[in-house]
């Protein structure tokens, strides 16, 4: 968890600072460390087990969807040679790997509290980086080499008006939007829903009271500036989704009338305030999808999904997402289900969507029957998986290391809890 907390979070950043200064032969040895510490972690705990697992509904569809992708790797679909569908495989099924090792660690031996409080240091680190990206008017990854590494690494070519890529920047106006220490600004404002998840999991007590701490008070504070210098639409209506949600489930009914009046304020502003000027003119087009960004989005989408429509059971891994990405013939742009539609067909997406609501649905109905950290991390996973849900039609999601590492293992641990909490109860009737 530390590894996945503080290694993943500067990944690629560091990657690009070894290829700055060098060590580019070492990149080669840390580039697949993350994956590495993952197997290494579930070989031993495969080989510890002491006791017989009853399985849920949502291991066998997890692992279902692992080895029904991993046929794809063998079928020879697309454009693309073995090495190239095996590292798709990578990108589209290993999350079903970091799943399993949350759902066979002893959740007893985790200290949930002490991990989320990491969590919490590494939203106050990147917000305190990106004031003084904003304050020097420079993008950290101008420094870093990240332009060099990701051409020669990841195949992506430098863009935009600032030497990094189109993400860097708001298309329309120019305006930077910043990483910190991230991969790019929506990993960055992605991170922001894990953090803002995590402090309300954290601070919620037994009667359903938010009680911070200072350390939360600043961390949520920390989150609305990432927020804001990330400048991702998709990730800000979560984030406030996020917040009115919890509001709902824990009967806030201050914060729900404080919602609801800020949104009777907006539309009113933004009606009679800002009517005639660029910003009414960007919230106009970005809703009505004539935004050059949202437009894009919309264009990739109709050719995925016509891609989909034509080939229902996908035409090979590796022809849309990363894979294909780096050499620049991507099908169905960024958005996660057309994404695997379009490698592995419908069953997989529907297999996918499956689990992510079987999971919203399961940690809905457990939160109010538990307490301690399994009601943390109840609490945790039904926010981040509802707020999530936007972003994975407007970004291939699984592309970030450092929330989808921390989504599916503690997906994974959550499982764990409620089967375990089962039998108790079980064995008690």
């Amino acid at each position: 968890m530390i590894f996945i907390i503080f290694g993943l979070s500067v990944y690629n950043t560091t990657l690009s600072i070894l290829y700055l200064i060098g060590y580019k032969s070492l990149i080669l040895l840390f580039q697949p460390f993350k994956e590495i510490v993952i197997l290494a972690m579930l070989a031993v705990l495969v080989l510890e087990l002491k006791e017989r697992i009853r399985f849920h509904v949502i291991d066998y569809c997890v692992a279902g969807y692992f080895l029904y992708t991993g046929l794809y790797v063998f079928l020879p679909l697309g454009d693309f040679g073995f090495m190239d569908r095996l590292l798709a495989y990578k990108n589209t099924s290993f999350f079903a790997l970091i799943y399993f090792a949350g759902r066979l660690i002893d959740p007893r031996t985790l200290q949930i509290s002490k991990y989320f409080h990491f969590i919490l240091i590494v939203a106050i680190s990147a917000a305190t980086l990106v004031i003084y990206e904003a304050a020097s008017d420079q993008h950290l990854q101008s420094l870093t080499g990240y332009s060099d590494y990701t051409f020669d690494f990841l195949g992506q070519q430098q863009e935009g008006d600032y030497g990094l890529t189109w993400t860097f920047q708001r298309s329309s106006s120019g305006l930077k939007r910043f990483a910190s220490f991230f991969s790019d600004p929506l990993e960055h404002a992605s991170a922001t829903l894990l953090s803002i998840c995590v402090i309300a999991a954290l601070f919620t007590k037994k009667n359903n009271d938010f009680n911070p701490t200072w350390l939360g008070i600043i961390a949520l504070a920390a989150t609305l500036i990432s927020l804001f210098f990330s400048l991702s639409r998709s990730s800000t209506v979560s984030y406030f989704a996020i917040i009115y949600i919890y509001a709902l489930i824990t009967h806030k009914k201050y914060i729900l009338n404080t919602s609801h009046a800020l949104i009777a304020f907006g539309f009113i502003y933004i009606g009679i305030v800002l009517e005639n000027t660029d910003l009414y003119d960007y919230l106009i087009s970005t809703i009505t999808l004539q935004e050059e960004s949202a437009l894009g989005h919309l264009i990739a989408w109709i050719e995925g999904l016509t891609t989909i429509i034509s080939n229902p059971f996908g035409v090979g891994l590796g022809m849309s997402g990363r894979v294909a990405a780096s050499l620049g013939s991507t099908i169905g742009g960024e958005n996660l289900f057309i994404v695997l539609g379009v490698q592995v067909g419908i069953v997989a997406v529907l297999l996918y969507i499956f689990i992510h609501f079987a999971l919203i649905a399961y940690s809905y109905k457990w939160f109010p029957h538990l307490d301690g950290k399994e009601k943390m991390v109840a609490l945790c996973i039904f926010l981040l998986k509802v707020g999530i849900t936007l972003p994975l039609f407007t970004a291939d999601l699984g592309s970030f290391s450092y929330i989808t590492y921390i989504n599916w293992f503690l997906s994974g641990v959550f499982v764990n809890m409620i089967m375990r909490k089962d039998i108790d109860n079980q064995a008690l009737t």
